[in-house]
């Protein structure tokens, strides 16, 4: 199946596509189990793993709007203000700037996670509050 259909005109036109069946992929291993890839996209998207009792660092995303779908299994998000509990189904918006750091439940977590698509890299200085001992 093609990405792209012909107009009257002849011009392409992007077409709709399924890309994952979230609930078909491996629940029992660790990190991006899937990753959206397409060419020409103007987001980035992620599935993510944590194992149960793990967790993602204290972290800040000082240029992109996060938002972040929990999938399957229970975890707690973790920002200056208190912990918040995450089960599935639960959609959060992490605004850019914003220090939140992630732990999974007795079940792990997997989530969806959608943000703009990343500008090229660049160096910068990391943040010392930020830093773990």
């Amino acid at each position: 199946m093609t990405s792209e259909s012909s107009d009257d005109s002849g011009e392409d036109i992007p077409l709709p596509r399924v890309l994952c069946d979230t609930a078909a992929l491996d629940g029992a291993a660790a990190g991006a189990l899937w990753r959206l890839a397409e060419p020409g996209r103007q987001l980035d998207a992620n599935v993510v793993r944590i194992p149960p009792g793990q967790g993602v660092g204290t972290h800040r995303e000082p240029d992109l709007d996060v938002l972040l779908l929990v999938l399957a299994g229970h975890g707690t998000l973790t920002a200056p203000d208190g912990p918040r509990p995450l089960p599935a189904g639960t959609l959060t918006w992490l605004p850019h700037g914003s220090t939140r750091s992630l732990t999974a439940g007795p079940e792990g977590l997997t989530y969806l996670t959608v943000h703009r698509r990343r500008p090229g890299m660049r160096i910068q200085r990391r943040d010392p509050a930020l830093q773990q001992p």
